[in-house]
């Protein structure tokens, strides 16, 4: 049978449209995105994804909703201006959070070294009115790392207390003990060994009490030498000043500089193997523990007791005479004129 045909029957698709009437035009508003509008939104989302646990999906739904856009319509190429805009804030925002991140992980290394901890709190506390590092904007961060890196805040000194001639207590002890041990740990060390470098440093044998004066710069060397060892990369003379805890002054700087330059040939950046950073330790801390105040030398910096230097006892002579003659007696010679000629005086009246 052949299909039906005639006037009356459509013929394929070939309909025409009442005369008159023409189909209308799609505006600019209805426009889809070209390919071009596209690819730079979707680049934008990459870089998105590559900052932010998020999915392309989901990036695109919050698009669209902030577009205002009802469900499962497409964003068109007149809205495109304002996608690329709010695409870009986004981007901003990750980065700079992510830039802050990064910041915060090199603060977090460097807060424990030395008295940084206290120095950035109570910077941040008076130049910002923030407590924690967390509160801080990207350059606030920015400000805060780069002061610390080129050692331009101000970093207060530990406090001291008095020492004396005494032995080191059983709670100062055990603290040694700890930092051995926990020296030990880091570098595989003999905790043995490492007593015996201590000892040798004071200048005390083996065995005999340690003074309680070398307690601090015992401590200090400690500390100093596990946090170098922690280090992943070569350390040099520049990260053994940022790690102390009583940063070292202008004097001292100008001699390890000079001893480094001597002895290996080394500036503040050239990097140091493990005997070369032990052996300027080594040599800081020496000089230190050769500073270390005596017992009797305290009293002047920790007492606020005036002195007067010991006056010479006056002859009993001397204050019998009238005080405005007294004075004559300090000078022997012309007291000895004066008694002559008071002695001739009453010889001949």
């Amino acid at each position: 049978m052949q299909p039906l045909s005639g006037p009356g029957m459509p013929v394929g698709d070939n309909r025409t449209q009442p005369q008159g009437q023409t189909v209308p035009a799609k505006t600019g508003a209805e426009l889809p995105l070209t390919p071009v509008q596209r690819t730079t939104l979707e680049k934008l989302i990459v870089k998105l994804m590559a900052l932010m646990p998020v999915k392309s999906a989901e990036i695109w739904a919050s698009l669209r909703h902030e577009l205002s856009l009802p469900h499962g319509a497409e964003i068109t190429s007149q809205q495109f201006p304002q996608a690329e805009s709010l695409l870009q804030g986004k981007l901003t925002q990750a980065q700079d959070s992510h830039a802050s991140r990064q910041l915060m992980v090199q603060l977090t290394e460097l807060l424990p070294q030395g008295n940084n901890r206290q120095a950035v709190s109570d910077f941040i506390r008076q130049n910002f009115g923030h407590t924690v590092l967390s509160q801080l904007t990207h350059p606030q961060l920015q400000q805060v790392l780069d002061l610390i890196q080129t050692r331009q805040m101000n970093i207060p000194q530990p406090q001291q207390t008095p020492v004396t001639d005494r032995p080191l207590l059983p709670a100062e002890h055990n603290s040694l003990q700890q930092l051995v041990t926990r020296l030990s740990a880091a570098t595989g060390e003999a905790p043995v060994k490492v007593w015996q470098t201590l000892f040798t440093l004071v200048g005390v044998k083996v065995g005999e009490p340690i003074p309680a004066k070398h307690f601090q710069v015992l401590s200090q060397f400690l500390q100093v030498k596990a946090s170098l060892s922690q280090q992943t990369t070569a350390p040099t003379l520049t990260t053994l000043l940022s790690v102390l805890k009583q940063p070292a002054s202008t004097h001292e700087i100008h001699q390890l500089t000079e001893y480094a330059d001597n002895r290996f040939s080394a500036t503040l950046s050239t990097p140091l193997n493990q005997a070369q950073i032990s052996d300027l330790i080594g040599v800081l801390f020496s000089q230190r523990v050769d500073r270390s105040p005596r017992a009797d030398e305290t009293d002047d910096v920790f007492t606020t007791v005036s002195r007067t230097d010991p006056q010479p006892i006056m002859n009993p002579l001397i204050a019998m005479l009238p005080p405005s003659m007294q004075a004559i007696g300090g000078k022997p010679l012309l007291f000895i004129a004066f008694v002559v000629v008071a002695i001739l005086l009453w010889i001949v009246f």
